[in-house]
């Protein structure tokens, strides 16, 4: 998948630019903005001081949405589902009072096209999301997402009873500045000692342990859901 994305956002960056995309910045745990600004710094500098930069953003959106979306139907082929993924997300799911959604860096509607090509969209709540469409920080994202999940479902969200699950050292750094217990997969770029360095609060091997990936997201949020309001 992460060809396709390469691709796209060169395809974009170039539409709305008229620059080639020739140094692509580091993507890991950052969110499509903040890698759009960056990506401007290095590639077309000439335009990255512009007082308009806020609307070249907002037509690289509509153009990343555009050119992944003429390239879903390699998402399935180019892409690779983390083994016990999906049986993770299906036995949270089952969890009593817990509020599933996804907190990308990536736009709301290549976030869900991407969810949709591995059957993962009918397992979280979309609309109380955090996208790279917000143009939030990562640890902000995960506030934002934890207020539209008490609006929507009207509930006190705690901080405690809410675990992050990411694979980089910014998601681990996300997860605390957003208040949340920081869950680390070792699927990324990545080491385990380098998730552990980063301050995780727990990090796994893999998600393909369904038990224990449940277990640690009790572990880490259960008794703060007991003695605090459900969420």
């Amino acid at each position: 998948m992460g060809q396709v994305t390469r691709e796209a956002s060169a395809d974009a960056f170039g539409q709305v630019t008229g620059r080639r995309l020739v140094q692509l910045p580091p993507t890991a745990g950052r969110t499509d903005s903040e890698v759009f600004f960056e990506a401007l710094a290095l590639n077309a500098p000439e335009l990255a001081d512009r007082e308009d930069a806020q609307r070249l953003l907002a037509a690289y959106n509509d153009a990343l949405a555009r050119a992944f979306g003429a390239r879903r139907d390699l998402l399935a082929t180019k892409g690779r589902l983390l083994p016990g993924a999906k049986e993770a997300l299906t036995a949270v799911a089952r969890l009593p009072g817990v509020l599933q959604t996804v907190l990308t860096g990536t736009i709301r509607p290549n976030a869900l096209a991407k969810l949709r090509a591995f059957g993962l969209d009918g397992l979280i709540d979309a609309e109380i999301g955090g996208f790279g469409s917000d143009v939030y920080p990562k640890g902000t994202l995960l506030q934002v997402a934890r207020l539209r999940a008490a609006e929507s479902h009207g509930v006190s969200l705690t901080e405690r009873g809410t675990a992050y699950i990411g694979d980089s050292p910014r998601d681990v750094e996300a997860a605390r500045v957003g208040g949340a217990r920081s869950i680390a997969v070792v699927s990324g770029r990545a080491t385990h000692a380098e998730l552990v360095a980063a301050g995780a609060d727990a990090v796994l091997d893999g998600l393909a342990d369904t038990e224990a990936v449940v277990r640690t997201i009790d572990e880490l949020t259960l008794p703060a859901v007991r003695s605090d309001t459900p969420g």
